[in-house]
């Protein structure tokens, strides 16, 4: 099938942007942009193509069915809102393993995960003749085995007229914020008696990587699906990267898949002379080395500190203390209530990476911004309330009319996303004061100048107010061990705290995995919480808990009036300065060498370096970095340290939001623009879960 002409975006886009553009680039019957279109490709099953930005408006819109499936569902739902599906001219989306009604005369994307199940689910729709046209869209390339199954079977029943489009789209991530993603989940095989198990959570990546009753071919399978999502995210982008990562862990065996990956896809390409588009052809218009993006694969056990300890910011603690999966929270209390996050939310774009005090005064200046603009639109119409606006007398007041009328919508919705980020802010603030977690926020910062007896000490000791949880006694625990320097916390320090913590109710399963882990490869992790700075505890705790006094009974009258001087004046010293975790510090080492520590040159400069735009005999490729064993190159260790302004930072065994908002905001700083991404997006007391299965599994 001929594939369309590549467009090159004009500006810098985000993964998400990326990602959201070849959607609606693929729900336009993948048809020619607009003028000002984002570079996205969408191959044809072994040619190249692209979807685009915004559908061309050339007429009336197609109407047309959406079929899905759970993991494509996921996708979609992360970042595109039924109302965005009407607005391209979707009138019906369904699944493809449910019973749906012939419409003949409508045109149906498909948007599935290549797999056996689905593509013979297909053959029969295509057989029934469900629909006027196939368009087929696979969320990642389809095998050729696959295709020639799907190929056999539209064959023996004629139905291949039907088939408009074949496309691997590479889409098989979720992006719920601008620069933050994780790889789809896998898919259990789809059956009839499966209905009643989907409740089942499935396997992480890292219990799958470090468990030792994990087969050799199951680890491979999983190596294999992780360099595929990787590669995914890397064609959204549109860039060829150069790739570097830690020897020694699987870490580096998805680098050299994907660089293997991306090869072929270039080589391909050239092989083509120019019949169809490369996957990477934004890298075609002259880009120069100096411009390439860096992509950083690390593995979790390099910090699972940032996994487990408490965050301060908004999306920490939404994350830690609320239910959110593909930006929906869900709260439980007063009544069960989900709000989505959608990237219309102009509030949370704006402060999810801020502290909570500053997120509840930004609460409070919105609302009485709101309240102004409202109370200008009601004097200037004369009514006492926008809701009355429909009430005033058209004849004398057109003008003012005209303008209300206008405004109103905005004022609406900016006021629903007020509600929802004030309830949001109340549950989080109940969390806070029923689990003392301002008070192990504190602890946990200051985490190098704890002892065993301090430790002991706030486990033990009861508190007016909040009550620690087993898990979060448990997790301050680890926090404290995994900081703690090598033989710093004796044996029987070790008794004694695990001790607590069982008496206290709680699994240690976790700490003993943790423990023995650290034993085998002296998993230290000394500046995970602190970094090379130590907090400032400028206001004392006193200060602190008379903050919260102070924004517990501003929320409760629900930010009626005045400000929240106590509460910032309170927790503003406390916030420590200068804080890198270990991903944010081995990024900065790698992406401006120039500002990093010896510490962390020294170790980045192990790294493997995978160019794989560079010729493989030049060293730069499977056999390591240039100047490493087998390297061909004239490189040394100080040849590999190159400045970027782009970079895309994964995890290997899952991503947290205190490490992305840490990453974030050493970015912010520097103005470097990295995408922060993992096998999963974890919250702490799922990661906990984790470390307590695979200490059952090892011990």
């Amino acid at each position: 099938m001929a594939s369309t002409a590549l467009k090159h975006a004009t500006a810098p886009t985000t993964l998400q942007q990326a990602q959201t553009a070849a959607l609606l680039a693929l729900l336009n019957l993948n048809a020619p942009s607009d003028p000002s279109p984002i570079q996205r490709p969408g191959t044809p099953s072994g040619k190249a193509s692209t979807g685009l930005k915004v559908p061309a408006v050339t007429g009336p819109p197609v109407w047309k069915v959406l079929v899905l499936d759970q993991q494509t569902k996921d996708v979609l739902a992360t970042v595109l809102r039924v109302q965005d599906l009407r607005d391209v001219g979707v009138t019906l989306h369904v699944q493809l393993h449910s019973l749906r009604p012939p419409l003949p005369d409508v045109p149906a994307i498909y948007f599935v995960a290549p797999t056996l199940d689905n593509v013979k689910r297909i053959a029969e729709d295509l057989d029934k003749c469900l629909y006027e046209s196939f368009h087929l869209n696979f969320v990642e390339p389809l095998p050729r085995a696959l295709l020639e199954e799907l190929a056999a079977s539209v064959a023996s029943a004629g139905t291949g007229d039907l088939v408009e489009q074949v496309l691997d789209q590479y889409l098989s991530f979720i992006a719920p914020s601008p620069s933050l993603f994780s790889l789809l989940s896998p898919l259990p095989s789809i059956t009839p008696s499966s209905q009643a198990g989907p409740s089942k959570a499935p396997v992480t990546s890292y219990t799958l990587l470090n468990s030792p009753s994990s087969t050799e071919q199951q680890i491979e399978g999983e190596i294999e699906r992780i360099s595929n999502g990787l590669f995914s995210a890397v064609v959204t982008m549109g860039h060829v990267p150069v790739i570097r990562a830690p020897k020694g862990n699987a870490a580096e065996m998805i680098a050299k898949k994907l660089d293997i990956k991306i090869r072929d896809a270039i080589l391909s390409a050239s092989r083509t002379h120019g019949a169809t588009s490369s996957l990477f052809a934004q890298d075609a218009s002259g880009l120069s080395n100096l411009q390439r993006p860096l992509l950083l694969i690390l593995d979790r056990n390099i910090d699972l500190v940032s996994m487990i300890c408490h965050g301060w910011t908004y999306q920490a603690l939404v994350s830690d203390c609320l239910e959110i999966k593909l930006n929906r929270v869900v709260v439980t209390q007063p009544q069960k209530r989900s709000y989505d996050l959608d990237s219309k939310d102009f509030f949370w774009a704006k402060n999810a990476p801020n502290p909570f005090p500053q997120v509840a005064e930004e609460i409070d200046t919105e609302l009485n911004k709101y309240k102004q603009d409202a109370a200008e639109i009601t004097r200037s119409t004369g009514v006492s309330d926008v809701n009355d606006i429909s009430q005033i007398d058209v004849s004398s007041n057109a003008a003012h009319l005209k303008t209300a009328i206008t405004q109103l919508p905005e004022l609406t919705a900016r006021k629903a996303v007020l509600d929802t980020h004030m309830n949001i802010a109340t549950a989080l603030l109940e969390q806070i004061k029923k689990r003392a977690l301002d008070e192990l926020f504190s602890t946990e910062e200051a985490i190098s100048k704890q002892t065993v007896a301090s430790v002991l000490e706030m486990l033990r000791s009861p508190r007016s107010s909040g009550t620690l949880t087993p898990e979060d006694k448990l997790r301050l625990v680890l926090v404290f061990y995994l900081s703690s320097p090598d033989n710093a916390i004796s044996k029987d320090d070790v008794v004694e705290l695990e001790k607590e913590l069982k008496n206290a109710g709680a699994d240690t399963e976790s700490f003993e995995y943790v423990r023995r882990t650290r034993e085998i490869s002296r998993m230290t992790v000394a500046t995970a919480v602190g970094g090379t700075s130590t907090p400032v505890l400028g206001a004392g705790q006193g200060e602190l808990f008379r903050g919260f006094t102070a924004f517990g009974n501003r929320l409760t009258d629900r930010l009626k009036e005045g400000g929240l001087d106590n509460l910032i004046s309170g927790v503003k010293n406390f916030l420590p300065a200068n804080k890198l975790l270990p991903v944010t510090r081995i990024t900065e080492a790698i992406m401006d060498s120039s500002a990093a520590s010896n510490q962390s040159l020294q170790e980045t400069d192990d790294y493997i370096f995978l160019d794989p735009r560079a010729p493989r005999h030049t060293g730069l490729g499977l056999s390591g970095g240039p100047g490493g064993p087998g390297g061909g190159a004239s490189g040394t260790a100080r040849a590999k340290r190159m400045a970027f302004a782009e970079g895309m930072v994964f995890i290997v065994g899952g991503a947290g939001y205190v490490e992305y908002g840490n990453l974030e905001e050493w970015a912010a700083k520097t103005g470097k623009r990295v995408t922060y991404g993992g096998t999963e997006i974890i919250d702490p007391g799922a990661f906990v879960s984790i470390l307590q299965d695979l200490g059952r599994s090892t011990a």
